[in-house]
């Protein structure tokens, strides 16, 4: 009986070549790691250095040890406003209905405005202008007309998030293959089956590329209103250290904000892995940073 050995051979250098790739990502991963680690702790320490040499005034710029300090007290004695941990809650709760409702209305009417060219032309400078408004001043316009609550966190951060999803899905559904489009009208599909089965699929990558950068604007917005006028929340105590002339709160706060929108890129990417898993392998050096 003959005996298929080479065939063997090849899965085995298969199999290999495969766990080859793997312990190559893994160990580029480490490496961008202990490389990230090294630079933080080079400013970190740089910083310090600084502050204790005289060449960098505290009053102003705060010092790493301060702000390690800030958020100890933070956590363990909390803050003038409340524990940590609640004004943390106030800020997320803000930024993750603004980022829900934003991009519910960013995806619905760029999708609706890229199928519909007549409405899209009519739209267009409206949106144009709204646009172009600084964020800001709708900000204090809508702290005046909705208060300090809830509610003008969150419209502001829906504002600030809508137009990036919006021009995302728009762009992403004029992208869609005309052949795509004219073949499913032919087999008979509607306007309706089209579009969710033809340029919802075809224009969920743009859709997901804007969720990275959605997610952050709706935090912008949180604070900003928080700044503007809150009674909890993490804009409210950076601006309370800010009037205290608190340079280590200011920056523990800011610290924070970013260790959130870290946490929340992460579960953002996590996701848009899990729903784009049809997607071809990327190349060893087309890796994402």
């Amino acid at each position: 009986m003959a005996v298929h050995q080479p065939a063997v051979v090849a899965v085995d250098a298969d199999e290999g070549s495969v766990r080859s790739r793997i312990s190559g990502r893994v160990r580029r991963r480490i490496l961008i790691n202990v490389c990230r680690v090294a630079l933080l702790g080079g400013a970190l320490g740089g910083w310090e250095l600084g502050v204790n040499t005289n060449h960098i005034d505290p009053f102003f710029w705060g010092q790493p040890s301060g702000i390690y300090k800030q958020l100890k007290t933070w956590i363990t004695d909390g803050t003038p406003q409340g524990s940590l941990a609640d004004q943390i809650l106030v800020t997320l709760q803000e930024a993750v209905y603004g980022f829900l409702i934003g991009v519910s209305l960013g995806v619905v009417l760029g999708i609706a405005l890229g199928r519909n060219r007549f409405l899209a032309d009519l739209f267009s400078p409206f949106i144009k202008v709204a646009n172009s408004i600084p964020r800001i001043v709708l900000g204090a316009l809508f702290t005046v007309a909705f208060g300090f609550g809830l509610t003008s966190k969150v419209i502001l951060a829906v504002v600030l998030v809508f137009f990036g999803v919006f021009f995302n899905a728009f762009q992403g559904t004029r992208e869609v293959d005309r052949n795509l489009l004219s073949n499913a009208r032919i087999l008979g599909a509607s306007r309706w089956q089209t579009t969710r089965q033809v340029v919802l699929p075809s224009a969920f990558t743009w859709i997901l590329a804007s969720l990275h950068i959605s997610f952050g604007f709706a935090l912008i917005g949180a604070v900003v209103g928080e700044l503007l006028g809150a009674d909890k929340g993490m804009g409210l105590l950076i601006r309370s250290a800010q009037n205290n002339f608190n340079a280590n709160g200011v920056l523990a706060g800011m610290a924070v904000i970013g260790v959130i929108a870290l946490v929340a890129e992460a579960l953002i990417t996590a996701l848009e892995n899990r729903l784009l898993r049809w997607r071809p392998p990327q190349m060893a050096g087309d890796a994402g940073v």
